[in-house]
């Protein structure tokens, strides 16, 4: 394996280059999960954010990047879905099960995501991310999902695709 050159830095990512192709990767992690949760009333619940790189608002399941934070570092990657998802939705899981690992995006970043299913919620809160997150939290009947999924993407906002990767896998 080749040691790549480092091209360009700052505190949320780093451009670097191994011969001929560059790419990024985070400083901090190189790891971020993805949360599938389904509520006892069988909701997924699905959160909303502006998202600058693509300039719109972006349907999603609640995710975060493992290892980011100082006071986080060592966390494993089902505490970093459990955490994730309290923050993002405000409920807790009674049980976190891994559901797949796949690169992000292979051609432009080291990144990869695992992707859980959490089970046995519980809402302990109103969610919505922490300081600096803007995030809406969507409580969707699961039977009626795909069809507010293109409701959602008709009136302008982007799906992210990994709705659709864990609801197949997880069975759905």
């Amino acid at each position: 394996m080749s040691t790549p050159e480092t091209l360009f830095e700052t505190r949320w990512i780093r451009m670097l280059r191994i011969g001929h192709w560059d790419f990024v990767r985070r400083p901090q992690a190189d790891v971020c999960v993805g949360i599938l949760a389904i509520t006892p009333e069988n909701e997924i619940l699905l959160v909303e954010q502006f998202r600058i790189p693509v300039q719109r608002r972006v349907i999603e399941i609640p995710a975060g990047i493992v290892g980011d934070e100082p006071e986080y570092l060592g966390e494993s990657l089902a505490q970093t879905a459990a955490r994730e998802l309290l923050e993002e939705t405000g409920y807790r899981a009674g049980a976190i099960e891994p559901l797949l690992a796949s690169p992000t995006s292979a051609g432009l970043t080291s990144e990869f995501m695992h992707l859980f299913f959490a089970k046995d919620l519980v809402r302990e809160n109103e969610g919505g991310g922490v300081s600096g997150e803007e995030i809406t939290v969507h409580r969707v009947p699961l039977n009626e999902v795909r069809g507010w999924l293109h409701a959602q993407e008709a009136s302008g906002k982007a799906i992210d695709c990994k709705i659709q990767a864990a609801l197949w896998q997880a069975g759905y």
